[in-house]
């Protein structure tokens, strides 16, 4: 049996790294996350045949709500939700690393005389990590939903203050490792303490990343939930979680790795909290401040413009997931190719609230992928381009991120639309985006103004061009 079970978990940590292979691309994104979910099948099955596992009862009682709840939550979740649905995943599983480091002191299982230090020290990491990542995920939720304000939270020495926690909690870690062995558990309490003040960084942490950059933050916590569960599977000597929490671990560091290079913003502080709030050393442009007059057009005027480009770039945003406008995005740019005309689609590695917002909707109205290109890709192109259509976007194509070094966005690259010869956006109002600021694009001469839902104007736009 234990050599079925070794099997399966081979198996299973293969499903997983062919699942992550998969992702990488939007044309095995299906097929990967297929695999993921056939290796955690396996998992499941492998991990309840073992020897040791008797309490098959409460194991369904725990096992079956939870996959409804998850399917029923899966299925209703509209994918302008989706962020926050994924912050509140990870807020579990920092929460079940903390659950089981705290059961596994109380009641060690499986440790080999010799190993107590050993076996103490995962699980005083695994509740630290866990417990970062817990109350960032649920602060990371309610910055997502809207219900806290994305502004950074920028507390007077708030560096020094984390170097404090974090100081704290290794001297609480040496009294819990050298002292917490023995009758009546004399550990429990460096461990709690510890654990609340982990909670205090992961909110600290959070609290002081500005709303802009966001889906770095949810993309980190990825990460810090998969070394929680790595520290889970130490905890309980279950390699295949430790492998599976390393892979989360690792693929989450290196896409905000990533996505940090492409937003010129440093890796460290995201790690240590409060990063892309150092810009703007002078006075910034105040919020709402008028720069110019924007000019307002109807929709039958950018039918027109349409009719009469040949090359056409797409910048879709949050405003198009809220509105669901991709589907009948999808007919218009059919029908403008049929007429021969070159349209793309740019996308920018934040646009949205998660990595890949953008990707997974245009997927989902089977946008053809070859024409759904990076920021990279097409950003030499805009001034060779006849006509830019933004639906839904703000920060992205903020020119402040190159012109004003006191803006908050300053340094991140953006998409260089304005460049065009002609630009649209398609927005319900002149308000600022997440970031709070304000979008001189709005009143460039070569920009226009398209006023209303997104899905409203597209449907009325793609009616247009069909007549």
């Amino acid at each position: 049996m234990n050599g079925l079970i070794t099997v399966a978990y081979i198996t299973a940590s293969i499903l997983f790294i062919f699942s992550l292979g998969g992702l990488s691309n939007q044309e095995n994104a299906r097929r990967g996350n297929l695999m993921g979910g056939l290796g955690m099948l396996i998992a499941l099955i492998a991990t309840a045949a073992q020897p040791d596992v008797t309490g098959y009862g409460l194991l369904v009682v725990a096992v079956v709500p939870g996959a409804i709840v998850g399917a029923m939550l899966a299925a209703r979740v509209a994918m302008t939700s989706m962020p926050e649905l994924v912050a509140v995943l990870h807020s579990f599983v920092g929460l079940a690393a903390v659950l089981v480091g705290v059961a596994n002191y109380l009641e060690p299982t499986a440790v080999q005389p010799g190993e107590e230090t050993i076996h103490a020290i995962e699980v005083y990491i695994g509740v630290f990590v866990g417990a970062i990542t817990f109350t960032g995920s649920v602060l990371a939720y309610l910055k997502l939903k809207g219900s806290v304000s994305g502004k950074p939270l920028m507390l007077p020495s708030r560096h020094a203050i984390n170097i404090g926690m974090v100081l704290a909690c290794v001297y609480l870690g040496y009294d819990f490792v050298a002292n917490g062995h023995g009758t009546g558990h004399p550990g429990l309490t460096p461990l709690i303490i510890m654990t609340v003040i982990a909670g205090v960084i992961g909110l600290h942490m959070v609290a002081a990343i500005g709303g802009a950059d966001m889906p770095v933050v949810v993309s980190m916590l990825n990460s810090y939930s998969g070394w929680a569960a790595s520290a889970a599977g130490f905890m309980l000597g279950n390699d295949l979680l430790i492998i599976t929490g390393a892979l989360v671990g690792s693929s989450g560091a290196i896409l905000s790795y990533i996505m940090c290079k492409a937003m010129n913003r440093s890796f460290i502080s995201v790690i240590l909290g409060g990063f892309g709030t150092e810009a703007g050393k002078g006075p910034a442009k105040a919020k709402g401040e008028p720069q110019g007059e924007a000019t307002s057009v109807e929709v039958g005027d950018v039918v027109e413009m349409l009719n009469n480009a040949k090359s056409i770039i797409i910048i879709p945003g949050y405003g198009m997931a809220v509105a669901q406008a991709q589907h009948s995005l999808a007919e218009v740019v059919k029908l403008l190719r049929g007429k021969k005309k070159e349209v793309r689609f740019g996308i920018h590695p934040v646009a949205g609230r998660l990595p890949g917002h953008m990707n997974v909707l245009l997927a989902e109205a089977k946008v053809p992928y070859d024409i759904v290109l990076e920021m990279d890709e097409l950003n030499d192109d805009f001034p060779e381009t006849e006509l830019v259509m933004v639906i839904g976007a703000n920060d992205i194509v903020n020119p402040d991120a190159e012109d004003d070094p006191a803006s908050p966005i300053a340094g991140m690259p953006v998409l260089q639309c304005w460049k065009a010869e002609q630009t649209i956006v398609m927005k319900r109002s002149m308000g600022s985006g997440y970031a709070g600021v304000q979008n001189p694009l709005f009143f460039k001469d070569n920009n226009d103004m398209l006023f209303g839902d997104a899905k409203t104007n597209v449907d009325a736009i793609l009616a247009k061009l069909r007549e």
